[in-house]
């Protein structure tokens, strides 16, 4: 894989804007945390149907309802496993999500078999679009749950910058790196990736989150080892992931939103499978 300057100087300037709209979404209150993973969750699963739909000619053809409806049946899921402590109207938005979420998809259903539209294999597909990306998202919430209110104070955002920081410092640098002394390719499904540059850009991410981080968040450091460590390893198999659905419905990129990342899926296929793995080493760890 050459090195492109170019091409590098706009995934900079992308992924600086972008880092920026992230970490306020973050840092911010948790109005701002929840409008993030919402907006992040409903571009993933509005790229996720397109992809399918490409690769499962089936899928074309559900009705509108079923098509915009996952969309808000991935808020209401969102709601339902995310957010504890926000309030809409006097009413908890954990319970808004969990009580509509059934009426809803009972509802969308309903439509479908009255319609004569429903097709066991397209709500499989969509149901698994829910499960990849609305429950992993999630699970944003209760990671920052887990360092709320210590006795030291507020860190809520602690695991999640720990998660998503190693995470991108792990791609900026496996592409650097590849960029120059990559020879051998990762996979067939994405040739652009190398052993040189995916190793290499592991060890440094772990690395650097380590260190760094553990001098500013009140985490003992061999835990933020394990959790940058089993971020860019999930990570990595997720971004494989979604090549392959890529190379599957034949495009290049899942939609357009950051200039030479590709779309919302691009961004964030590496979060979408290490987000439930780091929480589910938490549970033991913990």
């Amino acid at each position: 894989m050459a090195f492109n300057f170019s091409v590098l100087k706009v995934r900079t300037l992308s992924a600086i804007v972008f880092g920026v709209i992230m970490m306020a979404g973050l840092f911010w209150n948790s109005w701002s945390f929840f409008a993030l993973f919402l907006i992040i969750q409903l571009g993933c699963l509005f790229e996720y149907q397109k992809l399918i739909a490409l690769i499962s000619p089936n899928y074309k053809n559900i009705s509108i309802l079923h098509h915009w409806g996952l969309l808000l049946l991935g808020s209401l899921l969102l709601m339902a496993i995310g957010p504890v402590d926000l309030f809409l109207g006097g009413i908890n938005l954990h319970v808004i999500g969990s009580r509509a979420l059934p009426f809803v998809a009972i509802l969308m259903i309903l439509a479908d078999l009255i319609g004569q539209q429903f097709k066991f294999q397209n709500w499989a597909l969509s149901f698994l679009g829910l499960v990849y990306i609305s429950m992993s998202l999630s699970l944003f919430f209760q990671l920052k749950r887990m360092m709320s209110g210590t006795f030291l104070g507020d860190f809520g955002y602690s695991i999640p910058l720990v998660l998503i920081l190693a995470i991108w410092i792990n791609d900026s640098l496996a592409y650097i790196v590849g960029s120059f002394i990559g020879k051998k390719p990762l996979s067939s499904i994405s040739p652009n990736k190398t052993w040189e540059g995916t190793i290499a850009g592991a060890v440094l991410s772990v690395l650097i989150v380590t260190k760094v981080l553990g001098l500013y968040i009140p985490i003992q450091e061999k835990f933020i080892f394990i959790i940058s460590l089993t971020a860019v390893i999930a990570g990595t198999i997720g971004d494989l992931l979604q090549s392959k659905l890529k190379r599957l419905a034949g495009v290049k990129d899942s939609g357009s939103m950051m200039p030479g990342h590709g779309g919302f899926l691009d961004r964030f296929d590496s979060i979408l499978l290490a987000t439930p793995f780091v929480w589910l080493i938490l549970q033991f760890l913990f």
